[in-house]
């Protein structure tokens, strides 16, 4: 059994998008599994490449959990500005692959 999961890969285990099965199209979080993947890997270009808000999100998530440890002064306007950030970036990110996709 542990032999048979040398061979995997994390793709194995990628869930696919509702969104694109039922309706066709790709939704605002397509891409975030395979560039986590490429995090693993090591491709860190190739990562910001298929989603850029990765880093971000990272970082966002990393802050919180700091965040429950460490009682930062400013926690909640500074995850307020990183939750607005990534909306910005995500949005826009999703804004710029449905117009090349409809180009």
């Amino acid at each position: 059994m542990k032999l048979y999961l040398l061979f995997l890969s994390l793709e194995d285990f990628m869930l696919p998008c509702l969104n694109k099965k039922l309706f066709g199209f790709d939704c605002p979080g397509c891409g975030i599994q395979r560039s986590l993947a490429h995090l693993v890997d090591g491709e860190f270009i190739a990562a910001f490449k298929m989603y850029p808000a990765i880093y971000t999100l990272l970082f966002f998530g990393g802050f919180i959990v700091l965040n429950r440890k460490i009682n930062f002064k400013y926690a909640q306007k500074i995850i307020l500005i990183l939750a607005v950030l990534n909306i910005f970036i995500i949005l826009g990110n999703y804004i710029i692959k449905m117009n090349l996709q409809i180009n």
